[in-house]
């Protein structure tokens, strides 16, 4: 839904930028509007060809805390310096993901009077400024706004009351918020790498943006997100993002079981995983030998062996502990059980050989695994579980560039000067 007047395109080649600080990965992704798709004025749809992408081993953050400022600073820029060189352009801001283990959701109803007359997007952005004290505590920035559903004066369920004559107009939205601390020295760690943040996103909104199709969107779904350091969990029903939680549990914690039963180096556990691991035994699998390195062992041929079962054994413990918190989780849940009738799966941990099929059993439910969509280019960002987020970056500019995402207005985070700014907007 199209919620205030898009905005007249600057240049056709702007230029967009997703930026996924993740605690195993950092991946930087450009992408530029494809004059192809976005034809005129009023013919075809815009759409984003990717043109640079640059990615880097995570350093100075975990589990959603910075723990070396330094080190971050250091992996963003090699991360953004490969995508700018790969692009041969320069970019000057970013939209950023945020872990869902440092933001918060609450639901609110919010209403104001329209004394009969037509409802138009001065209305909406009314509405929509939300006054969160009270519900959002002050050491917290509100990062979305994300309307759920409207409701003219008795009329409820509306989705679009633009156009609609009524008395009284209110909605239900889900705010999402972020520790304001975090978010200064995330600003900071950015801005030192000559880049502004064009908008802060819920990393389990992003990944939903680039893997789900209208259907799953308007009939229910909940998109399991496995990355290295958590599984985030976001529902959606009837178009909306209805609820965020995550479990700090990913597929870091699965590499960190083979080194450490196997004792054998985290890179070389990464390595097993990926070239061995799955979750379908086989007959053959405790006659079947992988060599491996022992931790202080020169680099080299490797001189010790262990069934392939052992490996997989390992790998099965974990990954049917963590799929059995989501199903705590969703057993706990308190939104409409429709979203878990059916589950995506995407991130690096849902490339795991086996896991679809292990999930569909234990969720007892359609499970399928969600790919980046809607982008066009040549890198593996396009088909792989791993860049969903930052895909998801990318269409969430381009939502950005077309008016279609709410700006985050609230009372504690707006200077009386940026209201007037809008109000002109608004009035002239």
């Amino acid at each position: 839904m199209n919620l205030f007047p898009k905005k007249m395109p600057i240049q056709r080649h702007e230029l967009f930028t997703g930026l996924d600080i993740g605690s195993s990965k950092i991946c930087c992704a450009i992408a530029r509007l494809d004059s192809k798709e976005a034809g005129s004025e009023g013919e075809g749809v815009a759409s984003l060809r990717v043109i640079g992408v640059g990615y880097q081993v995570s350093k100075g953050i975990k589990s959603g805390v910075i723990t070396d400022l330094e080190a971050l600073e250091d992996s963003i820029l090699t991360a953004v310096q490969t995508a700018e060189q790969s692009a041969g352009q320069n970019i000057d801001n970013v939209y950023v993901s945020l872990p869902a283990s440092v933001t918060q959701s609450h639901i609110l109803k919010t209403e104001i009077q329209v004394f009969g007359s037509a409802i138009d997007e001065s209305h909406l952005r009314r509405l929509l400024t939300v006054n969160c004290e009270g519900v959002v505590s002050p050491d917290r920035q509100v990062i979305h706004i994300l309307p759920l559903s409207y409701t003219l004066d008795s009329i409820q369920g509306i989705r679009d009351p633009r156009g609609m004559v009524g008395e009284n107009l209110s909605a239900f939205v889900h705010v999402i918020s972020a520790p304001v601390g975090f978010l200064r020295n995330l600003s900071g760690c950015i801005g030192r790498c000559h880049l502004d943040v064009a908008a802060y996103v819920s990393s389990a909104y992003a990944c939903s943006l680039a893997t789900l199709v209208e259907d799953e969107l308007e009939l229910g779904v909940t998109v399991i997100d496995m990355g290295g350091a958590q599984t985030t969990l976001a529902s959606f029903m009837e178009g909306a993002l209805v609820n965020i939680t995550s479990i700090p549990l990913g597929a870091a914690n699965i590499t960190n079981d083979i080194a450490r039963g196997l004792g054998t180096p985290l890179s070389q556990a990464e390595r097993l995983k990926t070239l061995y691991g799955t979750l379908i035994p086989s007959a053959t699998d405790d006659r079947e030998s992988i060599f491996v390195h022992s931790l202080g062992e020169a680099t080299g041929t490797p001189h010790h062996h262990i069934p392939k079962g052992t490996l997989t054994h390992v790998i099965n413990s974990r990954v049917e502990e963590i799929l059995e918190l989501v199903v705590r989780k969703i057993q706990t849940s308190a939104v409409d059980p429709l979203v878990y009738q059916r589950f995506v799966m995407t991130g690096g941990g849902s490339q795991l050989q086996g896991l679809r099929e292990r999930a569909m059993q234990l969720l007892n439910k359609q499970v399928r695994v969600g790919v980046p969509m809607s982008l066009t280019g040549t890198f593996d960002i396009l088909d792989n579980p791993a860049f969903s987020t930052c895909a998801g970056l990318l269409q969430y500019g381009l939502q950005d560039y077309n008016g279609d995402q709410v700006e985050t207005l609230t009372t504690g985070n707006w200077s009386w000067a940026r209201r007037m700014v809008i109000w002109f907007k608004e009035n002239f």
